[in-house]
């Protein structure tokens, strides 16, 4: 079944643009996992995210990168861990997460459109 979103919908959604300070292996998850911390800017702050990023990034090599996040989320408790934010990815042929992020630097916290 298809549905129609409007560019209501699509403004409804807050994905703004953040930098990975920190990144460590998400003990307790049932799938492999990271727990990472985001500077979103000034307006933000430092939120934290859980996502399922281990096959193609180890946790060290995210520090520094440029992520997209959903900010107007509920906050979700995975694994012992409040993931405030939701980090977008795209699935691979293997179905696993390729981040998605901007091919420039860019001011953390600014809202994509």
């Amino acid at each position: 079944m298809e549905t129609t979103a409007t560019i209501d919908d699509f403004n409804r959604i807050d994905i703004r643009v953040g930098t990975v300070l920190d990144a460590v292996p998400l003990e307790g998850a049932r799938k492999p996992a990271l727990r990472l911390e985001i500077d979103l800017g000034p307006e933000i702050g430092v939120k934290r995210s859980s996502a399922q990023l281990t096959v193609h990034y180890p946790a060290d090599r995210l520090i520094g990168r440029q992520v997209l996040c959903v900010v107007n989320f509920p906050p979700r408790r995975i694994a012992g861990v409040e993931s405030e934010v939701l980090t977008l990815g795209l699935p691979d042929a293997n179905g696993d997460v390729v981040l998605i992020r901007p091919d420039f630097a860019v001011p953390n916290g600014g809202r994509m459109f």
